[in-house]
């Protein structure tokens, strides 16, 4: 039971084998260092994404783009101008009717 002949170890007595504290070392370092790079990785991406967004904004508002809210606006008015210009057309065609159908009748006492 023991390495040496002539000599009894024990019964409780664990064999550690020092491969695999190193080992288990090692993994523990390599874990470490994975988790602090996927830790610096996240804070890197979350940073570029910060400048990123900043550049975006201030290109658009450079632009002079319109925001939503405007362009809500822009389509209610266009909204009321198209219903506008359809009640103002079928206005046009009743008097161009009206027009026609007086022009055939009998003649207005103000003509010779």
């Amino acid at each position: 039971m023991c390495d040496v002949p002539g000599r009894m170890r024990p019964p409780n007595a664990v064999d550690i084998d020092p491969m695999t504290q190193s080992s288990n070392r090692i993994f523990d370092e390599l874990a470490r260092f994975a988790t602090d790079a996927a830790g610096a990785a996240q804070g890197i991406r979350r940073e570029v994404e910060s400048v990123v967004r900043s550049q975006f904004e201030r290109l658009i508002k450079d632009m002079d783009v319109a925001t939503r809210e405007e362009v809500a606006v822009l389509r209610d008015m266009v909204v009321a101008a198209r219903e506008e210009n359809e009640r103002l057309e079928a206005r046009v065609k009743d008097l161009e009717a009206k027009l026609a159908g007086s022009a055939g009748g009998p003649t207005s006492p103000a003509t010779p």
